[in-house]
């Protein structure tokens, strides 16, 4: 897949030559430096980037534009400021009509999976960064994708509240085994998460390391002053110094 803009003096190569092969309910991680490609292969597989050449399939059906089958949570909170907690992670639910108890159950469900069920009647302007964030990771789950696609969402928060947050999506990924596809810079965050970590450079973005992270599931935070761990973020490292 290449992915190539039109630029005021010609044309700028975002992304070349990039091949993925993403298994059905595999947590995937992109890691690099800015400005490698990263959020540009994410956006091409949310059909929100045109690509200039390639394809990008689905369960062999070409992408071609946005779809219900992918839910996106971005870097920045995407919550409604004029609906609750409950109400934001309702409304796809709502938009697909879906019947009213299986909303509620839904709703309920996912919010205590996060921990914000009893901030359920609260507004987004009454919550911190990190319960915004939780209220995002809710919503795309309740919406039930086949592939969660996430920018960087924990990229904002402080170093506490992002490993809260990382054991909560691990939660929701265990019990769902969705497909995930999670971009970030955190080197510790993508072994923490990841089945493989893949490391790209650019630009323009290419893919120069695949790592199989062999950590079994369910994780918790103690695993990251494991010796095996500080030594493959040593290899993740070297990787990205290079």
């Amino acid at each position: 897949m290449d992915v190539t803009y039109k630029v005021k003096r010609g044309e700028f190569k975002a992304v070349e030559n990039v091949s993925l092969n993403i298994k059905k309910g595999e947590f995937i991680c992109l890691i690099g430096p800015s400005g490698c490609g990263k959020t540009t292969t994410l956006y091409a597989i949310a059909g929100l980037n045109p690509i200039s050449n390639g394809t990008i399939l689905l369960d062999s059906t070409a992408i071609r534009g946005p779809g219900a089958e992918r839910g996106m949570v971005f870097q920045k909170d995407s919550v409604f400021p004029w609906l609750t907690v409950a109400q934001n992670v309702a409304y796809g639910l709502k938009i697909k009509k879906s019947p009213k108890n299986e909303i509620v159950s839904t709703v309920k469900h996912y919010l205590e999976m996060v921990g914000l069920w009893d901030s359920r009647s609260l507004y987004p302007r009454e919550l911190s960064g990190g319960m915004r964030k939780r209220v995002d990771l809710a919503r795309a789950f309740a919406n039930d994708p086949e592939i969660l696609l996430m920018d960087e969402p924990f990229g904002s928060l402080d170093a506490m509240t992002k490993e809260s947050l990382q054991v909560s999506i691990l939660k929701l990924w265990e019990e769902t085994h969705k497909t995930v596809v999670f971009v970030t810079h955190d080197v510790e965050e993508a072994l923490f998460l990841s089945q493989h970590t893949i490391v790209m450079i650019g630009p323009p973005g290419r893919i120069r390391y695949t790592m199989d992270v062999p950590f079994e599931y369910p994780r918790n935070l103690r695993i990251k002053i494991n010796p095996k761990f500080l030594e493959y973020r040593a290899r993740l490292i070297n990787q990205l110094v290079k």
